[in-house]
Formats: structure tokens, sequence, C-alpha cells
């Protein structure tokens, strides 16, 4: 093998290098035979190279017929030759060392491979647990490839950018007290303090705060996070985010800091310039525009207040869902609880006024899912001078079709769809559902674009209503906004927190706020979301305690990596961008995990395993 270690790599070689003698090792991708003349696309992670066999092959190297006959794809193989100008009409554009191939004069046999589970191929078509299974074959194929190194290049990009801006990268522990951050924390059993649990971070949150405290000033780490949840396209049970902390700011410098970030990573990895100052919606504005806090924004067809029209219409729902809104809001007023009271809500579909009946039906059962009683619809007809309205609940507005026309932007040719509810955020996240289907079915979501926006001052405290009580909205850490200090206790459900979202294609891709410093306003919100003092001494007193020293004003964010190379890339699920990750049942295939252990380590660590009548029966009959 010493003289067949590679001399070049298989994307490397070009028109100056004719004439030169080289060495490549890689895999065999393709084969091909022509009558005594043997054609290998010979494969490494640079690139392929065309590898000639030939009759002219030197008499001392008989054995490179034989051995090339013997080859199938995936081989692994060296070869010794000459690089030459392929002739004229046998150039191939499409490759970058399309202009050369290699006359191979020595060939060597590394490893032999078995018959292939699926072909190593962009689009082989394999089942994604076969991929899984044998994620080393499918990580070998190009798309795979380039999505590894694109991860590799915004990790690389990531650090340059931070470090040259102040930053330090530091480790924070991955075995770490459990505490509540809004899932389950994965629990490490200690052989050395039996009955006692470490948990695998959900986030380094509380570790960076310290750092902040201890005087750091600028942190960063693209760290590993792990939650016990189920596993989704665009989530994983572990992950990693790009988590950063900073002190002395406030809101705005985080936010310009994370513009300057991803606009370097993105000039750095794709050669795309984003703007630099992102789009900056409220909270409440997103929902009212697209149904969601993480809208989409590579198209318009933004949700429209339809209540204006209901009182002059005849359509006896949509007034039945204003009163019961309106009532409800009255009662939970009492209570010191505040609502939002009903709402109709309108999308206009520009120009598929020929959707069908069954094509609207569709839609209505996407609105379903998020609880909306239905979906109600009419079409826009007649003329631009003249449109009246029909179809659906058309007759119940032909009174008033002008003004509805006209108040929505309407034209003829588009349909109107309509959701209501006596709950205004269901009617919103209802026909945001639509929207975002709607974006999908039309081909609107150019996977090309990115449409970057922020969210921003989110309501701190949410309502449980199944417990009774207030609980943050995001967690406990996040700080108030200024002018609601004075009345967090009096009226929780009106405070606005320090909170900020950045939504890329629809996607949740960084999340942050600036941060409770103040021991005291920290057992304010303790007490606020019922979490009594000695639970909090016990959960988080390392965190309060440290507050006591001199913690200075910080603040921080954590874009997701997976979620940004993903959508970088041009994909919908985070498992095309993560070299080894778990399947939709936080399985892995490739290695069998999760899976048992035997006696021995449980009992090294005191534990037994309670084995449920369902499971016995399950060893019975194996």
């Amino acid at each position: 093998m010493e003289q067949l270690k590679r001399t070049a790599d298989c994307g490397a070689l070009r028109r100056q290098d004719a004439g030169k003698t080289v060495v490549l090792n890689g895999w065999v991708h393709r084969k091909r035979d022509h009558g005594g003349i043997t054609f290998i696309n010979l494969r490494d992670r640079y690139g392929i190279t065309q590898v000639v066999v030939g009759e002219e092959a030197p008499a001392e190297c008989s054995d490179l017929s034989v051995l090339t006959a013997e080859l199938r794809n995936e081989y692994c193989i060296a070869v010794q030759g000459t690089v030459c100008l392929r002739p004229d009409a046998m150039v191939n554009p499409q490759m970058p060392t399309g202009e050369i191939e290699v006359a191979a004069d020595t060939l060597v046999i590394l490893n032999r491979s078995e018959a292939l589970p699926f072909p190593i191929d962009e689009a082989s078509g394999a089942r994604e647990e076969l991929r899984l299974k044998y994620r080393y074959l499918d990580l070998r194929s190009g798309g795979m490839q380039r999505r590894i190194r694109l991860r590799h290049e915004v990790s690389f990009a990531v650090r340059e950018w931070m470090i040259r801006h102040g930053f330090y990268e530091i480790e924070t522990p991955t075995f770490i007290k459990s505490t509540p951050e809004g899932a389950r924390d994965y629990l490490v059993p200690s052989r050395l303090y039996p009955g006692k649990f470490y948990a695998l971070p959900q986030s380094p949150q509380l570790y960076k705060q310290i750092l902040m405290v201890a005087g750091f000033d600028k942190y960063f780490q693209i760290a590993r996070c792990y939650r016990d949840e189920d596993a989704r396209g665009d989530r994983q049970p572990e992950f990693t985010q790009i988590d950063i902390e900073m002190s002395f700011v406030d809101r705005e410098d985080i936010l310009t800091m994370t513009e300057g970030l991803l606009g370097y990573v993105f000039k750095q990895c794709l050669n795309r310039e984003l703007p630099p100052r992102f789009t900056r919606l409220s909270y409440e504005e997103a929902q009212e525009r697209y149904g969601t806090d993480k809208p989409d924004l590579r198209f318009e067809m933004p949700l429209q207040d339809f209540g204006p029209y209901v009182a002059a219409g005849g359509f006896q729902s949509f007034k039945d869902a204003l009163a019961k809104g309106e009532a409800d809001k009255q009662a939970a007023a009492a209570k010191g609880i505040r609502l939002a009271g009903g709402g109709v809500k309108a999308l206009v579909v520009p120009g598929k006024a020929s959707y069908s009946r069954k094509q609207i039906e569709e839609l209505e059962a996407q609105a379903k899912i998020y609880q909306a009683q239905g979906l109600t619809w009419m079409k826009v007809a007649g003329t631009e001078a003249a449109p009246v309205l029909e179809g659906g609940v058309g007759k119940f507005f032909a009174g008033n079709a002008q003004a509805i026309i006209s108040g929505l932007g309407a034209k003829p040719g588009d349909l109107i769809l309509m959701a209501a509810d006596a709950r205004r955020k269901i009617a919103n996240t209802a026909l945001g559902a639509v929207r975002s289907k709607l974006g999908r079915d039309l081909g609107l979501l150019d996977p090309g674009c990115f449409a970057l926006v922020w969210i921003l001052d989110f309501p701190l405290f949410e309502f449980n209503e199944t417990e009774n009580r207030w609980e943050a909205a995001h967690h406990m850490f996040s700080a108030p906004q200024e002018q609601y200090l004075g009345s967090l206790e009096q009226d929780p459900g009106s405070v606005k927190g320090d909170l900020y979202d950045l939504v890329l294609n629809g996607y949740e891709t960084a999340s942050g706020s600036i941060r409770i410093h103040d021991p005291a306003l920290q057992k304010r919100i303790f007490h606020i979301v019922g979490l009594d003092p000695q639970e909090a001494e016990r959960k988080f007193g390392f965190l309060t305690e440290a507050f006591k020293f001199g913690a200075p004003p910080h603040g921080g964010i954590a874009p997701g990596l997976d979620r940004l190379v993903m959508l970088m890339a041009g994909e919908t699920s985070i498992k095309e961008v993560i070299p080894f990750p778990k399947n939709s049942f936080a399985a892995s295939p490739l290695d069998d995990s999760p899976s048992e252990v035997d006696q021995k380590q449980l009992a090294e660590l005191h534990l037994s395993i309670l084995r449920t009548e369902e499971t016995k029966k399950e060893e019975m009959e194996k």
C-alpha cells in the first residue's frame, strides 16, 4: 500500500495536470465495460475522476484486467496511472474533472464490498429506516457529503465571527442538576451516589448566566442539548445550538449581533447577502396577520379581520362566535384574566375561485386539526367594475359585497376562506395552518429564498386553564419589559417579556431573552408561576445565590445549528444534516440504541427494572 498512497484526490485533477503520474484512492462509484476498455468512476469526498483501463496496459500489469473485471460498486481501491486529456467529444462539462481521465497502469483492491442494500446515489429512493441502519453508506452519497460539509462550514464561520468579535468559546457541563425547562430531562444515574441522578442539559441556560456573573462578558458555545420529547422533522432528542450570552446589553444589542453573525455565515457559506436588518413583527402582529408566531414570509397572503362585516351579513354562526367570545371575555375579566374574545378571520387566495369542493374540504380538514369547527368560503365573481360574491356563504353577504371585496383587497377570480371561533386565537391558528398548506400546495415556498423575521414582545406569562395557574411562556429567567415591573402580580396576562425569536422560512431558528439579574425580581417571577420558595431554592438555589454577588445585566440567544443548516441546504428534515440522527421513535437503527444493559451494570448503579404485565407477556412469548 505504501507505494500506492494517494498523491491527488478525486476532485483535484484538471487540464493542466495532463502527463502527470498520479495515485488515486477511493470507491468505485460506477463501472462501465466497453469491449476491452473499462471506465471506472472513482469517488472520494472531494469528487469523482474517470479512470480508464484499456488493452494497452503494460505487459507487466497482466493482472490489471483480472482485478478490473472483479470490481463492483463501492469496492475501495487504489489506482496509479497517467493523467490524459479526454477527446473533445468526450469532455463532460458537468464534472469538475470532466476534461481529463487517468489511464491506469496499476490497481490494488484495498477492500471489497458486499452487495449494497441501496445504491449510493442522489436519488436512491431508499426508505429512511434503511438509510439510518446503513448510515455509513448513506453518508457516502453526494447529497449527504455536501450537507455535512455545509454544516462544518457553518460551524467554522460561526467560530470565526464570534472570536473576531470578542467572544470566548467556553464549555459548560454535560452532567448537571435536573431543573424544569419545559421538556423532560434525560437522567443519568450516579454510581457513587446511589439514588441520585445527573441530568443531561436541555440547554446551557443556567451555566451561561453564571458565566456572566463570573465576568466573562461575551460567551458562546456550539453546545449539545438533550430533551426527552417526541421527535419531529425539525426536532431530535439530541441537538446542537449556537449558544450565546452577553453582559451589559439590551435587546437591540442582541438583535444586531445576531444579524451580523448570520449575515457573515450566509455570505461565507452560500455567498448570499442577507439584509443588514431583518423584518420585525410583534407577537400579536404575527398572530393576527399569519396565525402563528413562526410565519413563513416567503409569500404574503395575510389573514384579515372579517369581524367588521359580520353584523351587516346574515350568517348567524359568525355572529354567535363573536357574541360568545365577548361573553367569555367579560367573564374572564371578572376573574382578573385577559382574553382576546372571539374572531372571524379571512384569507384571500388570489386566482383560486376555480378550487373544487374537494380541494376546499382538504383545506377544511387542515383547519380542524387546529380545533376550528369548520372553514367557510365564498368566491369573487363578476367584473372588476361590478364584482359579486357567490358560492358557500356568499349569499349571506351579497348585500355588502362591494365593501367586503374592496376591504379585503379581493378581485374577481379570488377565493375567500374564513374561520370563526369564540376564541380568537383558534380562528387565527386554524386559518394560519390553512395559509401554510396553501403555500406548499401552490408552490410558493422557494427553498432558495431566505425570509428572516424577528418576533418580539411575547407575553411573559401564559394561563394554564387545566392547572388554573400562570406559567412562564418561555422560561422563568426571562425579564419582563421595564414598563410592567409595577404591575406584575396585579395583571400577569398583560405583561410583555423582553423576549425575541428569529424565524426563518416558517421555522423558529433562534430564541432568546434579556435575563433577570435581580434576585428580588426573580423571586417575584417564581411566586407568580406558583413555585414556592423552598422548591425554588432546591431547584435553582445555585443560580439565585450567584445573583447576590453583583450579577450584571445580561441577555442571550441560541440559534439552532441543525435547523439553520437544514434551511440553508433547502431541506425539510434535520435528519438530512445530522450525521447520525435518531429515527421518528427516538431510536437508532445503526447501533440499535436504546438497548438493554446487563444485570451487573444495573447493580453497580443500584437500579432495578420494573417490568409491566405487558412486558412480562412479551418475554414469555419470546
